[in-house]
């Protein structure tokens, strides 16, 4: 085996002695005799032995088309909550609910909010947008072509869906809004993604758009992706239009629950919501205006093989709780939650398992899937506000995760 000396030019680990090293570059096939000689090459350059990222259930070539320079797998713990009752439109009935962390406490978290939504009669999830979006950035000659270019556009939108349609047998092209500034026109294009998440068909299909309207305009196009889409960062145009699924959830408590199960009053649950989800993340100027959606969406994503990179949005959204008659109202709205049931690494063995857990794999499931989620961040929310309003918060991770 010939091994290609590379000089790495800065410090990768002091502690392993690196600075200074040579390191071999390592070989680029996808198959499992080239991630095998990948780990040895990694493993005899730095003295390691990678025992437990060696300990993998599939091939390589399994995981080809999800990363490059394959060496092994890196585990999560995976953890269970539920049942978790849902009555949603595709999610309906009871589920197990999987979510790969390794933060202490957060399981026990959700899966009290669980028990609680599913006594109290389950969670009610509607999805009231499902379109992806891709922003290509265009520079024009100013604002008088712009504006041309906006209303060739708007006059042509049958072509674009089109042009579209030519690159994927499953989206389709829903709008195309325009934005400019100067000489740079952004037209944020909506997809209908099927049961994908729908980034890479997005962008494919953008770009092939923006052939055209170059070909027809005279307009150059700078970037398929303008950040006006926006992806992977927290945007007010996201939390405005949506992106990805746009969820809602809600739950009434009865009072007497409220007591029993998360130990406080439905009027604590609420001030706390209000001056901690509303008045707080508005004196931070925060986008999201909830307890911790984060948590919930990064615990499911990485279980089930979504974007983790996409927690971002779903991150932002809110959470409102308010007492009527003799219990609790409480909801969450998530403006940009980004999920999928085919593609992406859906498919790859122990998340398709989780996937299969739900019910939730293959086509036909997105929305379905979406509910649930939705219903699992409205489960983590109450249990955590609840606890927060009793002063529990700290003593449940001392307890769980120390």
């Amino acid at each position: 085996m010939c091994l290609v000396k590379t000089v790495v030019p800065h410090i990768l680990n002091a502690d392993c002695n690196t600075v200074g090293m040579s390191f071999p570059a390592l070989p680029r096939g996808k198959g499992s005799e080239d991630a095998l000689e990948r780990r040895s090459i990694i493993e005899q350059t730095l003295g390691l032995k990678l025992r437990h990222v060696a300990s993998q259930s599939f091939e390589a070539d399994t995981a080809s088309k999800n990363i490059e320079n394959f060496i092994g797998i890196s585990q999560v713990p995976l953890g269970v909550v539920g049942p978790l009752r849902v009555k949603g439109t595709q999610a309906k009935g009871e589920f197990y609910v999987p979510m790969a962390t390794t933060e202490g406490a957060l399981l026990a978290t959700v899966n009290r909010g669980c028990s609680v939504v599913t006594s109290a009669g389950g969670a009610t999830c509607r999805i009231l947008k499902d379109e992806m979006t891709r922003a290509p950035v265009l520079r024009v000659d100013g604002i008088e072509h712009g504006i041309k270019v906006i209303e060739w556009v708007k006059r042509n939108m049958d072509r674009l869906k089109k042009e579209a349609a030519k690159t994927t047998s499953h989206g389709e092209l829903l709008s195309a809004t325009p934005f400019l500034a100067g000489r740079n026109l952004f037209i944020r294009f909506s997809f209908g993604t099927g049961d994908a998440m729908g980034m890479n068909m997005a962008t494919i299909a953008s770009q092939r758009m923006c052939d055209l309207i170059e070909k027809k305009t005279g307009a150059i196009t700078i970037s398929v992706s303008g950040n006006m889409c926006t992806d992977k960062k927290a945007a007010a145009i996201n939390y405005l239009y949506g992106r990805g699924k746009s969820v809602v959830a809600e739950v009434n408590i009865p009072e007497r629950m409220v007591e029993e199960k998360l130990h406080a009053k439905s009027s604590e649950i609420a001030e706390t919501a209000t001056r901690k989800n509303l008045v707080g993340s508005a004196m931070s100027l925060s986008m999201g205006f909830n307890s911790h959606f984060a948590n919930m969406a990064a615990a499911l994503f990485i279980a089930t093989g979504q974007d983790a990179a996409q927690v971002v949005e779903a991150s932002m959204g809110i959470t409102l709780a308010e007492t009527i008659g003799e219990g609790l109202y409480f909801s969450v709205t998530i403006p940009a939650l980004e999920v999928g049931t085919v593609g992406g690494g859906t498919g790859l063995p122990t998340q398709r398992e989780a996937l299969e857990m739900m019910g939730c794999y293959g086509k036909g499931k997105s929305s379905k899937f979406a509910e649930v989620a939705a219903a699992l961040i409205l489960a983590g929310e109450l249990s955590t506000l609840a606890a927060q309003a009793k002063g529990e918060l700290a003593s449940a991770h001392r307890r769980l995760a120390r």
